[in-house]
């Protein structure tokens, strides 16, 4: 029965991560960066300084929504910033060679329009209930924005989407942290599991409100403590960045020989595991960030300015530092791949504490991943079903996280990658269709600011 579930997911797979998705992907990104004209290269200071900039502000734009617009990116970064930024990169070299991550870059970059996309429109077309219940994401800017007639491509995106919660975001999960969590202190993997449950139960049994506040507090936390990790690194081996990034563009354009344990990566094999892992890690075009940004107090194109700067963050930073830690060490030709090869960077560049770092980053991303996939898997079955739906779903949502943590799921990887870019499809159809929607989204807005600042008569 594995072999035949293999093999069907790697048919399915083949399909899915072929030439004709990429052209979806990356031209998607294309395409809105082309409507919004290139505003994620144009207005990055103005999206930092209505973003990060209000940051301390008491200002909102409006009384509707659950959480802040820092809550909502925070709590869609814990989703992003996770698993995805330390095995996911390492993979994607391991297998695509350095050149992975330069196509991990040119996805981001238009990925940066993309995701800002979807959190305006996700915002744009959300749902508020007369008792205040907020409810937004792919599924309603479908319905909403394309029109009853498109409802089945809704209902297919939200049936996906429920379904990619159990394992994306959390059997992968758990697992990875019981791994990681057994291999350094040796703790059983019922143990990790059991203590999970409790911990994700504590805070998803809460709903949104509780998820964001976690967020807000653990993930800047545990983001700043491995960059500078990755920085302490760096900065030892600073003579060695410009060979890395070298390579990095180099072996993007032509095959990269095998040296050591590394068997040599093909062109299209940089550029197939660059996007894929850059999706799997940065979520661009999947849509599921737009669930969790469609909470925010705030007007939609103003929040689709934290969508911009979390795939910035998330890929452009967080992933980078990965990798140049993993090729500066000079670690790739081990033969090691996923949280293993990164691991082995960090213990190889710190001595002693580097191996520790990769451990409590795991733990900590991981389990913050949980918790908002948690809540994208919630909307997602409540779009189905309705909100009777919640708690049976939470309830079973942390049966599967103990799961995850005992079982063997090395397979789960490659379906989750399969269940990204099935996904990932009806988005980025919606999203192309609304492009123009986009547009005269970033009009208004302008018009607005240009009326704001002209003197009184």
């Amino acid at each position: 029965m594995l072999e035949l579930i293999t093999a069907a997911n790697s048919f399915v797979n083949g399909i899915v991560w072929g030439p004709t998705f990429m052209v979806l992907l990356v031209g998607t990104g294309i395409y809105l960066t082309i409507r919004l004209g290139f505003f994620q290269f144009r207005h990055l200071g103005h999206a930092w300084k209505h973003s990060f900039g209000r940051l301390f502000s008491r200002e909102i734009d409006t009384d509707d929504g659950a959480i802040s617009p820092f809550q909502a990116v925070t709590s869609a970064m814990a989703a992003t910033i996770g698993v995805g930024n330390i095995a996911g990169v390492a993979t994607a070299i391991a297998v695509g060679g350095p050149g992975a991550i330069f196509w991990m870059w040119m996805v981001a970059l238009v990925g940066m329009a993309t995701k800002m996309a979807e959190a305006t429109l996700g915002m744009k077309y959300r749902h508020v209930d007369a008792d205040g219940h907020v409810s937004g994401g792919v599924f309603y800017y479908i319905e909403k924005g394309l029109g009853p007639n498109w409802k089945w491509l809704a209902v297919i995106y939200a049936f996906l989407a429920g379904l990619a919660a159990f394992g994306i975001g959390n059997m992968v999960q758990s697992n990875t942290m019981a791994q990681a969590l057994e291999t350094g202190f040796g703790l059983p993997p019922w143990v990790t599991g059991f203590a999970l449950v409790v911990l994700v139960g504590v805070v998803t049994l809460g709903g949104i409100s509780r998820i964001a506040v976690t967020a807000e507090k653990v993930v800047p936390i545990m983001a700043v403590a491995y960059l500078i990790g990755a920085l302490v690194i760096l900065a030892m081996n600073y003579t060695e960045i410009p060979g890395a990034l070298k390579l990095i563009v180099s072996s993007a354009f032509s095959p990269a020989p095998a040296v050591g344990g590394f068997a040599g990566a093909s062109v299209a094999m940089a550029i197939r595991y660059g996007i894929a892992r850059g999706i799997f890690s940065n979520e661009a075009g999947l849509g599921s960030a737009s669930i969790v940004h469609a909470q925010a107090r705030n007007i939609p194109f103003r929040q689709g300015f934290w969508g911009v700067w979390e795939v910035f963050i998330d890929t452009l930073v967080v992933c980078t530092m990965t990798a140049l830690v993993i090729l500066v060490t000079g670690v790739v030709d081990t033969g090691l791949n996923g949280a293993d090869l990164t691991s082995a960077a960090f213990s190889t560049g710190l001595p002693g504490p580097g191996g520790y770092v990769i451990i409590v980053a795991i733990a900590f991303f991981a389990y913050t991943t949980m918790l908002t996939w948690n809540f994208y898997g919630e909307k997602s079955w409540e779009y189905l079903f309705g909100r009777k739906v919640v708690v049976p779903y939470r309830l079973i949502f942390l049966v599967f996280v103990f799961l995850g943590a005992v079982g063997a799921l090395e397979l789960v990887w490659d379906v989750a990658d399969t269940f990204n870019g099935l996904m990932a499809a009806p988005n980025l159809i919606a999203l192309v269709l609304l492009g123009g929607v986009m547009a005269k989204e970033k009009m208004d807005y302008f018009n607005q600011l240009r009326d704001q600042v002209k003197p009184v008569e």
